[in-house]
């Protein structure tokens, strides 16, 4: 009884420490972001939702939120936009592992795995369209005109007229590619580290 009781206590405890450290590793990661051609130069690509899978997978979805929720509050000691960039990165990164973690609570399977994060990248850039549209660039124009926005969009696509098309034209395909390299990478790595990850040999 004193043993199976003191199981329970490391159990928790192990969880913490790994959601802890993989917290850390998701708030380097958000720091080494960078630009790419294709999109305007306010936004960036980082892996920092990795670890964010890996907890989710390892030790649930929650442990994926909290380290999502980490990360964005040690980047936002430097933010260089109001908060609005961690919001919408905390926001994106719950809807992300949420699913992909719950999907494989359910179903541990690797079939399961890769489905429930396709879902989630889905519903992640899904969610992304009406989270820019609604909150976070009408909170954004305090730093930076909507004007200032749109013509860094038609710098790269004559074409964009409004923020709708700016959205769907590059920060859906965007999110999705963003959250589909994390898949790709969880899937090369997961089978390896899980051990590590859950406190089990191999």
């Amino acid at each position: 009884m004193v043993l199976a009781e003191g199981t329970k206590k490391r159990i928790p405890v192990r969880s913490i420490a790994v959601t802890g450290i993989l917290a850390a590793l998701a708030s380097v990661l958000m720091f080494l972001d960078f630009s790419i051609p294709v999109m305007p130069g306010f936004i960036k690509l980082d892996f920092s939702e990795l670890p964010a899978l890996l907890a989710a997978y390892a030790l649930g979805p929650v442990s994926g939120v909290v380290v999502c929720l980490v990360k964005n509050l040690v980047n936002l000691l430097s933010t260089s936009t109001g908060g609005v960039g961690e919001l919408s990165n905390f926001v994106l990164g719950a809807c992300f592992v949420l699913p992909a973690g719950l999907i494989y609570q359910k179903r541990k399977t690797r079939k399961a795995a890769f489905w429930g994060a396709v879902l989630g990248a889905v519903v992640m850039a899904v969610v992304s369209i009406f989270s820019n549209y609604y909150v976070m660039y009408p909170i954004y124009t305090a730093f930076m005109p909507m004007e200032v926005i749109i013509g860094m969009y038609q710098a790269i696509a004559p074409g964009v007229q409004t923020l709708w098309d700016a959205l769907l034209w590059f920060n859906l395909p965007f999110t999705f590619f963003k959250g589909m390299c994390s898949v790709a990478i969880a899937f090369l790595i997961y089978k390896h580290i899980s051990p590590l990850l859950k406190g089990k040999k191999n």
